[in-house]
């Protein structure tokens, strides 16, 4: 892998250039979400970590508001540049970095910094695939919908997190129309022995099929949940179960 360089003011938006610098450092795991039809790893899901092993949500929990551009342009440019040392070269498994839909000042203008991470390391971008969740209702679905609509101009793959929790609901998937859909573990978890659950899940399945769209289920921690999943018609899936994240490497799954 290349050696990376700090950011740059040409690689950053407005909403970067007047920050200072993050107070924890950060580094990332990887989990993988893998095709349990062909076996095959599908992507690795990038997950903030400290450099001292705090969890995301410790990470989180130290975020102040008026650092959302910075953090979150931080976590894309630390999870491509260990891509690039970590992915095989030419492979077809995705990178999926999270983030927040508030944190993008102006879509084109906040990816420069990632598409510059990328070139240094070698990655193809067209294997980055972003996912993102809205844990508040949606201040601005136009802009939303802008992100969209500019990361699939460019090859990006786009997902909506945590369907089924909180505010990513069907609202989201008839305004934004994303390529994939990650199925909330509060639906996945003892799906087994819920008809109700399973029910749910069909539906959306079914629902996401109709549209275009492709299912993960995430949040697997039985064999039982993963078998049930696969009777209902789940290829996608993401969890404990299946391999749990790697700080700084890729865990076989």
């Amino acid at each position: 892998m290349a050696s990376a360089r700090p950011l740059t003011l040409a690689d950053a938006c407005q909403g970067c250039r007047t920050q200072a610098p993050l107070k924890t450092a950060i580094t990332m795991a990887f989990q993988p979400i893998v095709d349990i039809g062909s076996g095959t790893v599908f992507a690795y899901e990038a997950l903030v970590r400290g450099q001292n092993g705090q969890s995301a949500g410790e990470i989180l929990s130290g975020i102040d508001p008026d650092m959302i551009y910075k953090f979150d342009q931080t976590c894309r440019v630390k999870a491509i540049e260990l891509a690039g040392g970590l992915f095989a070269p030419g492979g077809a498994a995705k990178l999926s970095i999270n983030f927040m839909p508030n944190a993008v000042y102006e879509p084109n203008a906040c990816i420069r910094a990632s598409l510059a991470a990328a070139r240094r390391v070698g990655f193809d971008p067209g294997r980055l695939m972003f996912e993102f969740t809205e844990n508040e209702p949606m201040r601005d679905a136009g802009h939303v919908r802008g992100i969209i609509e500019a990361y699939r101009a460019r090859g990006f793959t786009t997902a909506i997190d945590d369907f089924g929790a909180g505010y990513a609901g069907l609202g989201l998937i008839a305004d934004l129309r994303p390529d994939m859909l990650k199925i909330d573990m509060a639906l996945v978890r003892d799906i087994d022995t819920s008809a109700a659950r399973r029910t749910i899940v069909a539906a959306v399945l079914g629902m996401a099929d109709a549209l275009g769209v492709r299912c993960i289920a995430e949040g697997i921690e039985t064999a039982e949940e993963l078998e049930t999943l696969r009777a209902i018609g789940i290829r996608l899936c993401q969890g404990y179960h299946i391999a749990r994240p790697a700080t700084e490497a890729l865990p076989l799954a």
